[in-house]
């Protein structure tokens, strides 16, 4: 039994000094200031003292929710450096208490075989909480069925591409949204015009210099591919009267037309990352080969759009924060020395992401530490079916804690990296809040970024889709 006690808890709605009182895996019981006659009656009848934390100064989150990782893919030729061993003792560092990984359905396999890949990919040993989505690249009378089956394991959402190998045409994306619409399923989708994007890289590529310039990249992927696949997506699911998640959104262009969407009657759910909202496409232009380090897909935008994600998430446009985290090495990212389009897309983020969005978002008055917790913890849990067992400070909940030190600094450096990645994007960076303990169900599991207890993550048995943002 643990109080964790003085603190102010943060949801959603409302921060209020509080005592979070934690027994086993959950939150027994949460008394505010109002409540102090009644928290000693209770404390009183225990068996037993109860362990007590000193939390005065400290904010008290719910565990952080990421949905949008990559561990262990293989991809562009290569493996992401970051397996779920790896990859979840870098995300409970950060506060991060559960993430929803994409699993892939590989051309020629049914979507049974790709769930259970990395239902083996995960047996390594997680260290948080766990769930899946399953990125469908087959679509077949096989695939359709297992849709059902898929959801009857707890796995509840999906995701398609618009670009790369395992791109899906419009008839099969329409397909698709319809059957998910059926089963009360819901997909986010990699919105990028891969035709665009093709004829821009085979121009770009005949120049040497250009073909082996990082900043080729950026010039491939313009806000113009983004915001016409968004488009186009979006259309598609009108047709279908499905809802839809657009993923990594990155620019305002991007933005306008989930606004459009949205006018029509529409339900369309924004996610955005870090990355987009602290890095700008000027990286790409660093000497030598430094600005291959910053490729992703889509690229990093300029300094407007960052303005816009921010008033966007402020305003309730935006519904979650996550991070893409799809981490390589220096040296796997020298795949593309010699064509930038062979440059893997990626980079870590998991662990960062929590002090992150505090020190540029709620430090420096962008969003509030209420909208903070509604797009890292509360509206993840409800969008992917994980509420109120996640994502929340309420009595009955997992005891997912994360307890955040607002005055204090540190500086993101490659040094207390717990990413396998041998580079840390924002190396340098100092940021104001630090995370200083993270307890999983119940559990002390992360001290001052160091994970103390590996391995306990358990796989996370989601609900349908219920649109209750």
């Amino acid at each position: 039994m643990i109080l964790i006690k003085g603190g102010t808890l943060v949801t959603a709605e409302r921060s209020f000094p509080g005592d979070l009182f934690l027994c086993g895996e959950r939150i027994e019981r949460i008394f505010s200031e109002s409540q102090r006659e009644e928290e000693e009656r209770f404390l009183s009848s225990l068996p037993e003292k109860a362990e007590t934390l000193d939390a005065r100064g400290k904010l008290i989150f719910p565990g952080f929710i990421d949905a949008h990782t990559h561990f262990d893919l293989h991809v562009a030729g290569t493996v992401t450096c970051d397996d779920f061993a790896s990859g979840t003792r870098a995300a409970l560092s950060g506060g991060t208490t559960s993430i929803v990984d994409f699993g892939t359905q590989y051309k020629g396999e049914t979507l049974e075989e790709g769930f259970h890949n990395w239902q083996k990919k995960a047996a390594v040993g997680a260290s948080c909480d766990y769930g899946f989505h399953m990125s469908i690249t087959d679509w077949n009378e096989r695939t359709r069925a297992d849709c059902r089956r898929m959801m009857e394991e707890g796995l509840s959402t999906f995701k398609l591409y618009m670009a790369y190998d395992i791109q899906l045409s419009d008839e099969t994306i329409f397909e698709i949204l319809v059957r998910l619409r059926e089963l009360g399923g819901i997909t986010g989708v990699h919105c990028e015009s891969s035709g665009l994007i093709a004829a821009l890289q085979k121009e770009l590529a005949k120049d040497p210099k250009k073909r082996r310039s990082v900043s080729s990249h950026y010039l491939s992927r313009p806000d113009d591919a983004e915001a016409e696949a968004i488009n186009r997506l979006l259309y598609l699911a009108d047709m279908a009267h499905a809802p839809v998640i657009d993923v990594h959104l990155t620019c305002e262009k991007g933005l306008n037309e989930i606004r459009a969407a949205r006018r029509r009657g529409q339900t369309v759910f924004a996610e955005t990352c870090p990355q987009y909202l602290t890095q700008t496409r000027e990286l790409y232009d660093l000497p030598g080969f430094e600005g291959a380090k910053y490729v992703i897909s889509p690229p990093l935008r300029e300094k407007s759009d960052q303005e816009a994600l921010w008033k966007a998430l402020r305003e309730k446009e935006i519904q979650t924060v996550s991070t893409d985290h799809c981490a390589f090495t220096r040296k796997q990212k020298e795949l593309g020395l010699e064509d930038f389009r062979k440059i893997p897309g990626g980079m870590p983020g998991v662990e960062t992401r929590g002090e992150l969005i505090y020190s540029e978002g709620v430090a420096k008055g962008r969003i509030s530490r209420e909208r903070m917790c509604a797009v890292l913890s509360e509206n993840p849990a409800k969008l992917y079916g994980l509420y109120p067992k996640k994502g929340v400070l309420q009595e009955g909940s997992d005891a997912d804690i994360v307890i955040l030190n607002p005055e204090r600094r540190k500086t993101i450096s490659i040094k207390n990296q717990v990413s396998k990645c041998d580079y840390a994007p924002l190396e340098g960076m100092e940021v104001q809040g630090v995370i200083e303990e993270v307890y999983l169900r119940g559990t002390l599991s992360a001290r001052e970024g160091k994970v103390l207890s590996e391995g306990r993550g358990q796989y996370l048995k989601r609900k349908p889709f219920e649109p209750v943002l």
